[in-house]
């Protein structure tokens, strides 16, 4: 996850007054992709989960 500005290969989704850019190519392989924000007694943080199966990044989900 990070900060960068939208190029012709990407996909936008708007939700709740945040603008989500991700890669198509990447979004077809690991939709559906779930980005929500979390508090804990550990910290908070954006937690994203998605379809991709362990072992082809850092699993199948992760928190940033």
């Amino acid at each position: 996850m990070a900060l960068d500005e939208p190029k012709e290969s990407d996909e936008k989704f708007d939700d709740r007054g945040i603008t989500y850019v991700i890669d198509k190519d990447l979004l077809n392989q690991v939709k559906p992709v779930k980005v929500d924000y979390v508090e804990s007694p550990f910290g908070s943080g954006f937690s994203i989960g998605s379809s991709m199966k362990a072992g082809s990044s850092c699993g199948s989900s992760c928190s940033c």
